[in-house]
């Protein structure tokens, strides 16, 4: 490849739609799932040992500065609930208290729940959130498609605050990274990879309200997938949870945020934005590659606007920010953790670029 194509990609940003502004805001490495504070900062998970903060990411935006750092590694889950900070590492779920406006921890981190239990490889990050005033901690699979040894793997765990009265809350789930609390409603969804190597375009990518199904819910993995369909003989997929939401296969949702109903802030979205879903979608190693993307899901309470479809798994979501491939084969970044700040923006991490991006609308007098 030529310099002038080289000088090409590290000039390209990401593209977001008419009306909108998107700015580079920080440089982290490899940044995952992202929580905004109440004053502006924007706590950062990593796939590193360390969670940055970034102070005034709504303002002037400073330095990234370490927040904490988790002695296991992988503090990709970050989640700022009241005066809490959760973080979920490669084998653990922390806790550390947190005030508003503070730039490290207060306190050493506090390991409340231990996931992980046998070493078996496989999907290594955890993602954390609060909702109905539980926590939960998602842990993926050790593998494309096996019976776990390990039971916190391929799982969704519910506990009390504290990391006591620990429980799945959902299991055959393979990877359900994406965690995001709907806070009109306080449901719990959850984004999930898909397992390869069954016919090509499927399963689809799944969005789903996990707390709309009461006790523990089955979501099949790897037997069963899409709506109800059967990944190999022999097995019954009659009662196994069927999504609200699907994406083509191998988008690979890695990071969720609902946009508020009625944001106050200075930089608030237009009205067919608000109470819906922002997805990102990692894209995939296929080839050819899936290009990394964020998608934007219409959403009424916590129905979508437009129920799946079945046959075409594009017609419930729109793409949102898009640009991070350039082509086949080259890509510029591929989106991890979404936040909205208290003044309405929105948070992009990506974990190729190594950048946060802040998005805003444009005001009429800027157009």
């Amino acid at each position: 490849m030529t310099a002038a194509f080289f000088a090409l990609l590290a000039a390209a940003m990401p593209l977001v739609p008419a009306g909108f502004s998107i700015t580079e805001i920080a440089r982290v490495a490899s940044p995952r799932e992202l929580a905004s504070a109440p004053n502006g900062d924007l706590l950062v998970g990593t796939s590193g040992s360390n969670v940055y903060v970034v102070p005034d990411a709504d303002g002037e935006a400073g330095e990234p500065r370490v927040f904490a750092s988790v002695p296991d590694g992988e503090a990709a889950g970050v989640w700022l609930d009241g005066g809490t900070l959760y973080v979920g590492s490669h084998t653990g779920v922390w806790r550390v208290p947190y005030r508003t406006g503070d730039h490290t921890a207060a306190a050493p981190l506090e390991r409340i729940a231990s996931v992980r239990a046998i070493e078996q490889g496989g999907h290594s990050t955890t993602s954390v959130a609060v909702a109905g005033r539980r926590l939960y901690a998602s842990v993926g699979s050790s593998c494309n498609a096996c019976v776990e040894k390990d039971p916190t793997r391929a799982t969704i765990l519910e506990m009390a605050l504290d990391g006591t009265g620990i429980h799945p809350k959902a299991v055959h789930i393979r990877n359900a990274i994406a965690l995001a609390t709907d806070p009109a409603t306080d449901a719990l969804w959850a984004g999930v990879a898909g397992q390869d190597e069954l016919e090509h375009g499927h399963p689809y990518e799944i969005f789903d309200d996990v707390t709309a199904h009461a006790g523990t819910v089955d979501y099949g993995w790897p037997d069963c997938y899409e709506n109800r369909r059967i990944a190999y003989a022999g097995h019954d997929c009659s009662k196994i949870a069927v999504p609200r939401v699907v994406f083509p296969a191998y988008e690979t949702p890695i990071g969720a945020a609902f946009y508020p109903l009625h944001p106050s802030g200075a930089h608030a979205f237009p009205e067919q934005y608000r109470g819906g879903a922002f997805v990102a979608l990692h894209g995939s190693w296929h080839v050819p590659l899936v290009a990394p993307r964020v998608a934007f899901v219409p959403m009424h309470g916590d129905d979508p606007v437009k129920t799946v479809d079945w046959s075409d798994p594009n017609v419930q979501w729109q793409p949102f920010i898009t640009g991070f491939q350039l082509d086949d084969s080259s890509r510029i970044g591929r989106p991890t953790g979404v936040a909205v700040g208290p003044d309405g923006s929105l948070f992009i991490a990506d974990d190729l670029a190594n950048v946060v991006y802040r998005i805003r609308p444009i005001p009429a007098s800027g157009r």
